[in-house]
């Protein structure tokens, strides 16, 4: 019987001791000790094991303690681990550490004071979770009182700037050893105060608060930091030339984070689905961190889930309903021509070259198409194939990764297009048909297919379901799309809901040539004629019909106007 997949754990000791299948990353433990870097900020995509790290990190190096101040042991996670088999040398720093664990990825507040109390009271929470230390005989009476009121939430502002400074200081003193801070998802608060507009009071609380513990902290043992975004030196870790940092560009650590090939073909045959490597591969690959292959975690569990219990699942965007997808959505409604044309070349799986810069901070994203295009790469929207450099400047071929990338980005485009339909006024395009001005109606639908994103190749099936979205509440006329009529199925039927009003009958074809278009729009013509398209119309009691041949060449429009319907006579 395989263990059952882990899906929304983010805690190693839940997953090992309900017996859930997991994916042993503990080599990064050997790392962190191996390279003995004093603050490591971590930047992924999110979804990508972050939470999950942390809590292994966490759990192996913490001497962890209840409210009564006996020691909790978590040696027992790790004997079947691969950390447990690399010596001595390791093992010797197991359960030997005080730990500072803060978790910010919560911190999504309308506005500063909100935020400001989130952010206050995740710190008060590891402070009780440390609340044995008020135990202890070395601690100043004042040291306590001030533990207190920050643990109760009465402290001023200013005195949770230095709450991790002073929380490093007191489990220093009880534990006599130097303390692991973990700072998980550091970016979270800055990039909801970017959006939110308050970025400018946001940072000033989240410096001091790093700086304090990170920069003059004699305690400190080492940190681990992660997040989605490198934020500039300059902008949050003013002064700490003890960083070291770890994006998707380094080689080092490559593996800690997401899936490598090989692990997911293990997940596969532990559950007997070896053959659905394929379509996982499609789906859920495309991303590399360094020189490794990477997959996404968070789909590949909820994937491994669903097949195991039904072979017969489809792959799912899972990614999608998890991760903010408000940055594509910014992309889009600020593409300028260039940009449009560019992420139509992107969905059409071609490639796009920018230039690429780690240092950037939240306010900055939307000043520049170059931004959006970094953030996007970052944040795992799109992967690096290739890098060259010209000067001082790093240039990468950006491509979406895969398929559900690629449907994430399709469905944030149509939801654009549909709320970009209903903001334009389309009522001419109405007009152009009732008085049969053809030459303003193909001016009017070529400009809106020129700022429109599209993603079907230019086929007919395309522009049927354009032409439907603008005709769509335009007016007061029902839009009826290959509806039997006649001897066959025409393309549009636009109609008054009274018999007394008109209607239209288009049918709409493409043309593989700029020079084909007004041929294709009479063989459209006859095609309305030769099946007999308006006989239907003029059987529910229409007599004013207009026919419309409609052709299209890329993001040309050319229409052509047929003979009104003549009711027939006795």
């Amino acid at each position: 019987m395989p263990k059952s997949v882990a899906i929304g754990f983010e805690d190693i000791k839940e997953i090992i001791d309900k017996d859930r299948y997991y994916i042993d990353k503990t080599h990064m433990i050997r790392d962190l000790i191996d390279k003995g870097g004093k603050v490591n900020l971590f930047v992924r995509p999110r979804r990508f094991g972050k939470t999950l790290n942390l809590s292994m990190i966490r759990r192996f190096f913490e001497q962890e303690m209840d409210l009564d101040g006996s020691v909790i042991s978590n040696g027992y996670l790790f004997d079947n681990l691969d950390i447990a088999s690399c010596g001595k040398k390791y093992m010797a720093h197991q359960g030997k550490y005080p730990v500072i664990n803060l978790s910010l990825k919560s911190s999504k507040q309308p506005d500063y004071q909100m935020a400001y109390a989130c952010l206050a009271g995740e710190i008060a929470k590891e402070y009780r979770r440390h609340a044995y230390i008020l135990s202890c005989e070395n601690l100043l009476p004042s040291d306590k009182k001030r533990f207190l009121t920050l643990m109760e939430q009465n402290a001023a502002e200013t005195d949770y700037i230095t709450a991790l400074d002073f929380l490093s200081a007191c489990l220093g003193i009880y534990h006599k050893q130097k303390v692991l801070i973990l700072i998980d998802e550091y970016d979270v608060p800055l990039e909801n105060a970017s959006l939110k507009g308050f970025y400018g009071k946001m940072t000033d609380f989240i410096r001091p608060l790093f700086e304090s513990a990170l920069k003059t902290n004699p305690y400190l043992e080492f940190a681990v930091i992660t997040g989605c975004l490198r934020i500039s030196r300059e902008s949050i870790f003013t002064g700490l030339n003890n960083l070291s940092v770890y994006s998707i560009l380094n080689s080092q650590y490559a593996d800690s984070f997401g899936f490598t090939q090989d692990e997911v073909k293990q997940l596969l045959a532990s559950h007997g689905r070896e053959s659905k490597f394929a379509e996982v591969k499609k789906w859920y690959n495309g991303y590399r961190f360094g020189n490794q292959e990477i997959y996404n975690p968070w789909s590949i569990l909820n994937y491994a889930a669903a097949v195991s219990e039904n072979p017969d699942s489809a792959p799912y965007p899972y990614w999608s309903n998890t991760s903010s997808n408000s940055i594509i959505k910014e992309l889009v409604e600020r593409a300028d021509f260039n940009a449009k044309q560019e992420i139509e070349h992107l969905i059409s799986g071609g490639m796009i070259q920018k230039p690429v810069h780690e240092d950037i901070t939240y306010e900055d994203i939307y000043e520049s198409q170059d931004n959006l295009w970094n953030f996007l790469y970052f944040t795992g929207y799109l992967k690096a194939v290739r890098e060259s450099f010209s000067g001082d400047t790093t240039f990468m071929d950006l491509m979406i990764p895969n398929t559900e990338v690629l449907t994430i980005y399709k469905r944030t485009i149509l939801a654009w297009f549909d709320r970009k339909m209903k903001e334009t006024d389309r009522s001419s395009l109405i007009k152009f048909l009732e008085t049969g001005d053809t030459t303003a109606f193909e001016t009017y639908v070529s400009d809106q297919l020129l700022n429109t994103i599209s993603f079907f190749d230019y086929a007919e099936n395309y522009y049927h379901g354009f032409l439907a979205g603008l005709f769509k509440g335009a007016g007061n006329y029902l839009v009826m799309s290959n509806r039997e009529c006649g001897e066959g199925r025409p393309d549009l039927i636009l109609k008054t809901p009274s018999v007394r009003g008109m209607a239209f009958i288009l049918e709409i074809k493409t043309a593989d040539a700029f020079q084909k278009m007004e041929q294709t729009c009479q063989k459209a013509l006859q095609q309305i004629e030769e099946r007999n398209y308006a006989s239907g119309l003029y059987a529910e009691g229409y007599v004013h019909i207009k026919k419309y041949g409609v052709c299209f060449y890329r993001k040309e429009c050319m229409i052509k106007a047929g003979n009104c319907y003549e009711a027939p006579k006795n």
